[in-house]
Parts: structure tokens; sequence; C-alpha cells
């Protein structure tokens, strides 16, 4: 691989998962006047209609076949992830559903093994895996004595991961299709949004427009949607595509780090030492996991 091309998706990468480990300030803001599925849909309509302006263009399908993994994707990564996930934070302690989701990485792993050429299981993988969620979880539980068992929210979370990496594995074949990632971003969202209608009726979907116009709620919205998901979806996607979605899902492991040291600059909250060594522990995981080891002679890493 081009080794520009190869920073480029690491950067693509890095910009993501930032924009979204720091979301949870904006979502804590909305939950004080919004429901998690209003929020939900909202940001992803206002992504949709993002994308729609940026790039107007219908996207043309080569082969009808390749209808189903849009909807896949759009089912996985936009319907069940984001709703799973917050279902499990009405069962589950967020720093169990946190870990749990954090597990994601291997999931992709897994399943891209199975289904993906080249994508395959290096030992360094594992032993960064486990490096990593082991930082997770000191970062996680920081403050907390005891560890919060739920089965159902927790099943729930891992179910919201195993998702995710479904959704990781549709993409990475979206991409070999050779489409416009901002028109193959907004059809994953058509078809997340319209998975996501029978939710909205058992839920209960009635926002505000009063409350949505205000100017901190909509500011956040537009940041959770403009920003958070139409922009880092298509980068996160042209990272997968330039990566693979082992090395890109791995980029996981961030995002509580980055929830940390957002939350000590933005909220004032205070940092611990068990908190710098489970950052330093994550770092280390994803270090392992994406060290590139010298390749013998006849052979290529």
């Amino acid at each position: 691989m081009d080794r520009q091309k190869e920073t480029r998706g690491h950067l693509l990468a890095i910009v993501t998962i930032f924009i979204w480990g720091t979301t949870f300030i904006s979502t804590k803001i909305l939950l004080a006047t919004f429901s998690p599925i209003e929020i939900l849909f909202l940001r992803l309509t206002l992504a949709f209609v993002a994308l729609f302006l940026v790039y107007p263009h219908r996207l043309k399908i080569k082969d009808k076949k390749q209808e189903l993994y849009f909807a896949g994707a759009g089912l996985c990564g936009v319907t069940l992830y984001y709703l799973l996930e917050n279902i499990a934070l009405t069962y589950s302690p967020a720093s169990n559903v946190g870990v749990i989701v954090s597990l994601s990485p291997f999931f992709v792993a897994i399943l891209a093994h199975w289904f993906l050429k080249g994508e395959k299981l290096r030992l360094r993988f594992f032993i960064g895996f486990i490096v990593a969620v082991a930082g997770i979880s000191i970062i996680s539980f920081n403050g907390i004595s005891n560890l919060q068992l739920s089965p159902m929210g927790d099943i729930l979370a891992v179910l919201a991961a195993l998702a995710w990496g479904g959704y990781s594995i549709f993409t990475k074949k979206i991409s070999s299709f050779q489409y416009n990632t901002i028109q193959s971003t907004r059809r994953i969202f058509f078809y997340g949004l319209l998975f996501m209608m029978p939710a909205l009726f058992i839920f209960g979907f009635k926002p505000d427009i009063n409350q949505i116009v205000r100017p901190i709620n909509l500011f956040n919205l537009i940041f959770l949607g403009a920003g958070a998901s139409a922009v880092c979806f298509v980068s996160w996607n042209s990272a997968l595509k330039i990566l693979g979605a082992v090395k890109t899902s791995v980029y996981i492991y961030l995002v509580p780090v980055i929830a940390v040291i957002t939350s000590v600059i933005v909220l004032g909250e205070k940092i611990t030492i068990i908190a710098v060594v489970g950052i330093l522990l994550t770092l280390t995981g994803l270090l392992i996991s994406e060290l590139k080891l010298p390749a013998n002679k006849g052979r290529k890493e």
C-alpha cells in the first residue's frame, strides 16, 4: 500500500474517533430535553440532509444485489448499533456499556477473518486487544468499587458491538463497488432511518419543535448530525476503504480515552492516577495492534 495513502487513512480514523469521543458532551446536554430515540432520529435525519446538500446526486446501483449490502450496513451500523446501545444504557451502568461496546474491534476482526480477503488475524491483534480492554476497563470503572452486573443490559451491549462488526464488514464490501463515498454513506443512512421507523412508535417520538430551535439544542443537534454522523461516517468509511476493517476498528479503543480528556478540558472534571494508567494501557494496546513487524524474506505481513 502507498505510504502516503496509508497515512491519510490513519489520519481519517484518528480525526473521526476524536470527534466521536467528544459526542458524549452534546448527547448529555440534549438528554435533558429529548429522549434517546428522538436524539438519534433527529441527528441521523440531519446527517442525511447534510450529505444530500453536499453531493445532491442520486446513486445509481450497478447490480441490484449490491442493494442488500447497503441495507445490511444501514441495519447494523445505524439502526441496531445505536438502538441496542441506547437500550443497554437503560439496564446497565454506562461504565459496563462503555467497556463492552469497546469490544467491537474483536468482532470486526473475527468477522473480517471469515468474510473478507486479506483481513487475516494476527497474534499481535489479540495481545493489543487484551491490553487495550484492560485499559478501557480501568478508565470506565475508575471510582466504582464494585462491578455491577446486569445480564439484560450487558447482553444488549455485546449485541451492539457485534452489530458494529457487521457494519464494518458490509462497508468494506461496499467500498469495493467503487461508488462515491458520500453517496454510499447517504444510502446507508437512508436504510438506517427506514429500519428505525418501527422504533419511533415503540419508544415514542414526540420532539418539541420549540426545544429543537433553542440555540443550545440546535447547535448540539447540528454537531451530532452534520459533524459526528455525516462527516464522520464518510471519513470512517474512507478509512475503512484504505486501511481495511481490522486496522481501522482498533481506533475505537481511543473513544473512552478522548472522552476522559475532553471531560477534563470542557467539564472541568478531575483526572486520577488510575485513569492515567488506564489511558496509557489503552494507547499501548492500540500501538501493539497497529505495530508493523519487520517482514522476513519471502514473507509479507
